[in-house]
């Protein structure tokens, strides 16, 4: 085995071709996939969690398939099983609004007995089970268009060329993710994570734009306003009756009667998910296709690699923040930020195409997505190529990234901060 820099060149233990290999990153063989995944496929998830996982990948691997032969494009518009998700989540809402009709009837009937003891029980129930709208939190690091016009001036763009509104508010978060949600009845809300926009091309940038905002073309049913709503409220039920660890004897009793309430609810909420996952995974994929219009098919291609690296975008700003947090341990408990997010860029531009390569294998050995409503990351990117290039219907130059990256700097630097102050993941 030799080595020069990073780079390490030994034979392959299986096939004996020469692997020239980055000594950060796992040494395998491209010609006969030796050690392509050393860790093994992820441990079978249980439960609900596990469900929806095994239907994104089924449903996955179906509407590739179909969406392949459609050329990728098409829309979904309404199905039976969408419409029975959507009459489901009435009834779930229904039950909580008879929650409510009983406990204002105990409360009235009641009026200083134990009826009435009963009555406000059922209505702080039905309070909590209610159905909840988005609404901003008082954390939320909100950039408005009068603090990032240029920025909202790209959203916008991006918006026109896929023919929808735009957005009406963004948030910056820690989080490598992006994602848009409703809030209220009509507003619209962007949230961006600064650790996933800033390992991106400007391209790259606006393909995720394209992506998010695509989301709104094609209607979720999932996480739409009705659906949605109920979702949350079977999962406060949910809440409500998990088992009590290390029980005493009556909260033994508690838990076992609980069984078949907490059955019936995660039943429910499986169901809700069958219903509606057809629907939820080609959205993904023509939010891709979108992806692609807005910022170029290359562009699309090039952020579905950089999602496929995410974990190395967790890990990184795990090592950098705990290496500035032990420098500032040194200095008084002074913690710098400065060029936080410069070092996780310039280490994601510094990953081997090898790497990306090895983590298409890997996902589709594995099925992999990025979660469980997603559909598999392999047969999106190839979806992506598997049709005529798309050219960007949106560009960014260098003067228009430079006034983004100007709008972005005061948030950029406070979150540096805070993420070295108390550690990534704590915030």
């Amino acid at each position: 085995m030799r080595t020069a820099g990073e780079e390490i060149v030994s034979s392959c233990p299986q096939c004996g071709v020469e692997i020239r290999s980055d000594r950060r990153f796992t040494t395998w063989c491209a010609a006969c996939d030796w050690n392509v995944d050393p860790q093994g496929p992820d441990g079978r998830k249980r439960g609900l969690d596990g469900v929806r996982r095994r239907i994104a990948q089924r449903y996955g691997v179906r509407l590739f398939d179909e969406l392949s032969g459609e050329g990728g494009g098409g829309s979904a518009g309404r199905t039976v099983p969408g419409l029975l998700a959507f009459a489901l989540a009435l009834a779930v809402h229904g039950l909580t609004l008879v929650l409510a009709a009983i406990g204002l009837l105990g409360v009235i009937r009641g009026w200083g007995g134990l009826g009435m003891v009963f009555g406000l029980f059922l209505l702080a129930l039905a309070w909590s089970l209610r159905p909840r709208l988005n609404r901003l939190s008082d954390d939320d690091r909100v950039l408005l268009r009068a603090d990032a016009p240029e920025l909202y001036a790209l959203v916008d763009e991006v918006a026109a060329a896929l023919g929808t509104r735009s957005v009406d508010a963004v948030v910056v978060d820690v989080d490598a993710n992006a994602s848009v949600t409703q809030l209220g009845l009509r507003r619209r809300l962007l949230t961006l994570g600064l650790p996933l926009w800033e390992v991106l091309s400007p391209q790259q940038r606006i393909a995720l734009l394209g992506h998010e905002l695509g989301h709104f073309t094609h209607g979720d049913t999932r996480h739409g306003m009705v659906v949605g709503t109920a979702c949350r409220s079977l999962g406060t039920w949910l809440y409500y009756v998990q088992p009590t660890p290390n029980p005493n004897v009556i909260q033994a009793i508690t838990n076992l009667a609980c069984v078949p309430l907490r059955l019936l609810i995660t039943g429910v909420l499986a169901l809700l998910d069958l219903l509606t996952a057809r629907a939820s995974q080609r959205g993904e994929y023509l939010a891709d296709a979108a992806a692609a219009r807005a910022g170029s098919t290359e562009g699309a291609v090039g952020l579905m690699d950089r999602l496929m690296v995410n974990d190395s975008i967790v890990t990184t700003l795990h090592r950098e923040t705990n290496s500035r947090r032990m420098r500032g341990s040194g200095r008084g408990g002074r913690h710098d930020g400065d060029g936080l997010w410069e070092a996780l860029a310039a280490h994601l531009d510094s990953v081997p195409e090898s790497e990306f390569e090895r983590q298409r294998r890997v996902g589709a050995l594995r099925g992999h997505s990025v979660d469980a409503t997603h559909p598999p990351t392999h047969l999106r990117r190839r979806l992506l190529l598997s049709g005529a290039p798309a050219s960007a219907a949106v560009t960014a130059g260098d003067s228009r990234t430079e006034r983004i990256a100007g709008e972005l700097a005061e948030i950029r630097g406070t979150l540096a901060r805070e993420v070295v102050r108390d550690g990534y993941g704590n915030l």
